[in-house]
């Protein structure tokens, strides 16, 4: 007999060699039906695995995250038969599951093409339909590699021939179909369901190295109900409307051309947003008691070797080696801030009254990334950061890290995003500092987060080289998150900079520095905000606030007299005073550039002294003086901070 243990702590006795699937049904027939795998004792396992020893015990389905990268895994599988038995002569290298879905990367002299996709996708349902059961069995290594290599099935025979000795050799069958893989999988094929489809085909080389053979990689989703299916489709094609490149050339924002990959070219409109939302995050951490601090932009690498920084980062470091004479002398573009904020708080004796200190600096920083991880101004070669550090003893860390997450859950609500999350990132495997070091930072942030009453996610081994972290993780419109925002406390780097204050004992003390950013890196940041409201700004974030727009020429004086009235109280206006019908100007304006208000003004207008505004989104207008229009589109332009104020 076993005793198996369920997640509410009952418990059960079985006959030796019960599997998960007779344990549901032995519970009911429609849990039965729903179960996919097992956990025992937290190990995923195949439902059909015999259970001979007792163990904790809990049934997963497609309900669970472990049921559901079950399905994926298997959708791979039943895609390379699929391919496979359409297109005979293709050999099968890989294919993991990856967020949202899977992969499988294929050998074929012939090129696939999303015009094959309806093809395979018909043969997949059929191999679901069949629901073959997907069966275990271990192989002896030299058997197996002669199997697959009479196949002509080179890749799986290599990935036989390079693994440990030690490893148990295992391949699924579903029917006549077998593949190399560990466990555990679905019952049968039919567990996958019918809610996956085929997303792209790329190119990729076998074990990511440009000297092996070039493999197409074919690429699908896969959800347990069609409805959750249809939900993220759905969020791709609005993720393609939202598409910041797109919109951000459309409406006149930025460019990136190669002669300087990974970075911006602002132009006029994108420079005014960018000013928008500086200066709002000038007068929110002004109001904070930030000092601003602005520090180089090429700094020697000795500093970077104190620091630590240049044998964690050199390789993504720009480095200029310049010679006077006989003397060399290294430099690196700085990559952080950090090390040169430390070396503005070493200038004069600071003393446990100037604690805490809080510096700020919108940072230019560069990161030589490999080309292939640049993507628009979301990830990019040169960036700005509005970065800050914060000096302080101990004992102040837990009350500055209420008061910075204060701040930067409003500045959050301000943009527009109020859902947020925490992850908690502990110490990684190569670290700079002590473990008594890393016990006690970790310890303190931990101690932060329980006084702000924070609840956070654990992210094991994911901190900086230097200390513990804190990622606020933020959600847009459309539901996807993006970690922007950071804190770290850090004990290391200030003492490597020989960083100290005064304290009441008169002794030397190393101070903690913070490490905070709200936003992190501007231009994400911005890349964010575009996609998150397709290109339609709130009126105190949008580049140009106000269109007047004449249905008229003989208006055209009135609408530039309007128009300087608006700019004088501080809006951003244009006047479209061109010979063209008015439902096209405001198409144009509306549809194409996305500007908030447009003012339309005739003869009657002109007249009276009024302006016709219609909002963005809207078919209606409302009809005011000029001096309501001005009192009102004044206040709403005002960014919520001075809104708060006003």
């Amino acid at each position: 007999m076993v005793t198996l243990t369920f997640p509410d702590g009952a418990t059960r006795d079985y006959d030796a060699g019960v599997t998960a699937m007779e344990v549901a049904k032995s519970i009911s027939k429609g849990l039965a039906k729903n179960v996919l795998a097992a956990k025992l004792d937290g190990t995923l396992v195949d439902a059909s695995l015999p259970i001979n020893d007792n163990a904790k015990i809990e049934l997963v389905t497609a309900k669970d995250p472990e049921g559901l990268e079950l399905i994926r895994h298997d959708a791979a599988h039943v895609l390379a038969e699929a391919v496979q038995e359409l297109f005979p002569g293709t050999q099968v290298t890989i294919g993991p599951v990856i967020e949202n879905g899977f992969y499988y990367d294929f050998f074929r002299d012939e090129p696939f093409s999303e015009e094959d996709f309806a093809a395979i996708e018909k043969k997949m349902a059929f191999i679901i339909n069949r629901n073959d059961k997907f069966e275990r069995q271990v192989m002896d290594r030299d058997e197996a590699i002669k199997l697959f290599r009479d196949m002509g099935e080179e890749f799986k025979a290599e990935l036989i021939e390079d693994l440990p000795e030690s490893e148990t050799i295992t391949v699924y069958k579903q029917g006549k179909w077998f593949d190399l893989c560990r466990e555990p999988h679905l019952p049968s094929t039919g567990k996958v369901g019918k809610a996956f489809k085929l997303m792209k085909v790329a190119g990729a080389y076998w074990r990511g190295d440009s000297n092996n053979p070039q493999l197409q990689r074919i690429y699908g989703t896969a959800w347990a109900t069609q409805e959750e299916l249809d939900a993220h489709l759905h969020m791709l094609a609005e993720a393609e409307a939202r598409d910041h490149r797109r919109l951000g050339k459309q409406l006149e924002l930025f460019h990136m051309q190669p002669e300087a990959q990974g970075m911006v070219f602002w132009h006029d409109k994108g420079a005014t947003l960018w000013r928008v939302v500086e200066d709002y995050i000038r007068r929110r951490t002004q109001g904070a008691d930030y000092q601003e601090v602005k520090t180089p932009l090429l700094i020697n690498n000795k500093l970077w070797q104190e620091s630590g920084h240049w044998d964690k980062f050199r390789e993504n470091m720009f480095v200029s080696e310049v010679k006077h004479g006989s003397h060399e002398e290294v430099h690196a573009l700085k990559p952080m801030n950090c090390p040169a904020h430390v070396q503005v708080f070493n200038q004069g004796m600071k003393s446990y009254r100037d604690l805490p200190l809080r510096m700020a600096e919108f940072g230019c920083c560069h990161r030589n990334e490999p080309t292939g991880a640049l993507h628009g101004i979301m990830r990019v070669r040169g960036f700005t950061q509005d970065d800050g550090h914060i000096f302080c003893s101990e004992d102040q860390i837990t009350e500055e890290t209420k008061t910075f997450i204060d701040l930067l859950k409003s500045v959050y609500d301000d943009f527009g995003f109020t859902d947020l999350k925490v992850k908690f990132s502990d110490r990684p495997e190569t670290r700079a500092g002590t473990d008594a070091t890393w016990d006690k930072s970790e310890g303190a942030l931990m101690d932060a987060v329980t006084a702000a009453g924070l609840d956070v996610i654990l992210n094991p081994g994911e901190g900086a080289f230097y200390g513990p972290k804190l990622e606020f993780v933020l959600r847009d419109a459309i539901g996807r998150d993006w970690q922007c925002g950071t804190l770290q406390v850090d004990f290391v780097v200030p003492d490597r900079l020989s960083a100290s204050y005064v304290g009441e004992d008169d002794q030397r003390h190393v101070p903690v520095m913070l490490h905070r950013a709200i936003l992190g890196s501007m231009e994400r940041f911005i890349g964010i905000l575009i996609e998150n409201y397709a290109g339609k700004f709130p009126l105190w974030l949008s580049p140009v606030q106000v269109v007047i727009a004449t249905i008229t020429s003989s208006a055209d004086g009135y609408a530039e007299e309007a128009a300087a009235k608006l700019r004088a109280a501080g809006l951003r206006v244009e006047t479209d005073l061109r010979n063209e019908k008015i439902n096209y100007k405001i198409r144009e304006h509306s549809a194409d550039r996305k500007i908030p208000v447009i003012a339309v003004v005739g003869e009657k207008e002109a007249e009276e002294g009024k302006l016709a505004l219609r909002r963005l989104g809207s078919r209606e207008q409302t009809v005011l003086t000029l001096d309501e229009a001005l009192a009102t589109l004044s206040h709403e332009a005002l960014a919520p901070d001075q809104q708060r104020k006003a």
